[in-house]
């Protein structure tokens, strides 16, 4: 394999340099570690190349860098973690695409990936009543032992998977939702025309996680890939709570825009 520099040998050359030592101000600078030389190498050679392009397997890279087969393999799983590259169970690791840039406002699923021009789709992968603890009752405001109504879902891309969406919502406010969610194809939309309620604002938080072996196979994934686990606590036009969601998204393929604004004195 060539890259834009050249052959293999000025590659490994580049990969395996010694880095670090005094900089000119006489700081003393770290030595930056092997695979991360060969992971800003290689990020270099693909950046140039289009979404889908096959990266050689881990042999083959080793051979042309000089370098172990664990020093590849942690470099290309930074770039997949970080979304450059995307590994394909069985058949080998690619260029990623782009991440969906999605931007944090009171959306439906379905809504959000019309606006990035992608065709949404929502697999059901559970439905079916629980019983509330005491978090979940003062989320939505009922007594504890009440009854919810959990929607599992697996939410798709342009057929990819992207994300898995577990909502909660009060089963006495809204009876025979499991049944009319099957002509709507929006939640939102259902809440709407079927019984009037219009969402007005929420409450999302936003942290990390570790994908689980369910999550990685659902999702196409690495057991242990960082995901975006976000929270959303769903109020009404009348202040009524409707909803409590808690969603992981592929940290690979997914990222979370917002606007801010300096507040007013």
């Amino acid at each position: 394999m060539e890259t834009e520099g050249g052959a293999g040998a000025p590659a490994a050359a580049a990969a395996d340099a010694p880095e670090g030592g005094t900089n000119a101000t006489g700081t003393r600078t770290a030595r930056v570690p092997k695979y991360y030389r060969l992971k800003r190498h290689l990020l270099e050679i693909t950046q140039t190349m289009p979404p889908g392009t096959p990266v050689p397997p881990e042999r083959t890279l080793a051979a042309e860098f000089d370098t172990s087969r664990t020093t590849v393999r942690q470099a290309l799983q930074e770039l997949v973690v970080e979304g450059r590259l995307e590994r394909v169970q069985g058949k080998g690791t690619f260029v990623a695409k782009p991440k969906v840039a999605q931007a944090l406002q009171l959306t439906s699923y379905t809504e959000d990936m019309r606006a990035q021009g992608l065709e949404p789709a929502s697999q059901l992968l559970d439905i079916g009543y629980v019983t509330a603890d005491d978090r979940l009752a003062d989320l939505l405001d009922i007594r504890p032992g009440g009854r919810v109504l959990r929607i599992e879902r697996l939410r798709l891309a342009n057929g990819e998977p992207m994300a898995i969406e577990t909502t909660h919502l009060s089963a006495k406010r809204f009876p025979a939702l499991r049944r009319n969610l099957a002509k709507h194809t929006s939640l939102y939309t259902a809440l709407a025309e079927v019984y009037g309620v219009h969402l007005a604002e929420a409450e999302e938080t936003i942290e990390t996680s570790l994908a689980t072996p369910r999550e990685a196979g659902l999702l196409g994934t690495d057991t242990g890939l960082p995901m975006l686990l976000l929270s959303r606590h769903s109020i009404d036009t009348t202040g009524e709570p409707v909803e409590w969601v808690r969603s992981v998204y592929r940290g690979d393929r997914y990222k979370f825009v917002a606007r801010l604004q300096r507040p007013v004195p």
